[in-house]
């Protein structure tokens, strides 16, 4: 036996006991206000959040933020822009100025949305758009990330994530530099 296996049998011989994880229940943990606590957490990492009372409000902001988008990329069917077909190659996205998705829900502690691949259309396209455009129900934002893996819970997915804020990176000398990883900009519409 050699010396790899000696150790690695001495490794496998003083494992220590398993026990069960612990029983885990943040039901119950809330902020103040969940829906200020999102807003304000989002803007502070550099997104804009919009409340609105219908879809009609909605179309009409990005119409007015964007009168010469380019290309935009909508994969929600209650807006009056055209649903976008979705090829399999995610370089049929090189050029997409704006991505209009439906989140699942928003967390307040950290200002993320969840989303998953069925909104998605395309796991690259939340990532390769100039601007990014996320919809949410105000009633769906939960205080933490711990309610939020509960609400998911064992939900069925191929891909989920959750996103927070434009891109962002910087240097050591503090350069700070917006879409070098993602999105330029993201707004967040809040639905009732």
């Amino acid at each position: 036996m050699g010396s790899r296996e000696k150790i690695l049998a001495a490794v496998k011989k003083n494992q220590p006991a398993m026990v069960e994880m612990p029983a885990l229940n943040f039901a119950g943990s809330k902020a103040v206000d969940l829906k200020q606590q999102f807003i304000k957490t989002l803007t502070g990492i550099g997104g804009t959040v919009i409340e609105v009372n219908d879809w009609k409000e909605v179309s009409d902001h990005i119409k007015s933020t964007f009168p010469e988008s380019g290309r935009i990329v909508n994969r929600v069917a209650d807006l009056d822009f055209e649903i976008s077909s979705l090829k399999s190659d995610p370089h049929d996205f090189s050029n997409v100025t704006v991505a209009i998705i439906q989140g699942e829900f928003g967390v307040a502690e950290n200002g993320a949305i969840w989303l998953t691949d069925a909104n998605m259309g395309d796991q690259a396209l939340p990532y390769i758009c100039e601007h990014l455009i996320l919809i949410i129900n105000k009633n769906s934002i939960v205080p933490t990330l711990h309610e939020a893996y509960d609400k998911i819970g064992s939900s069925t997915y191929s891909l989920g994530t959750f996103l927070a804020g434009p891109s962002k990176t910087a240097d050591i000398e503090q350069s700070l530099v917006l879409g070098a990883h993602g999105s330029k900009s993201l707004i967040v519409f809040l639905m009732p």
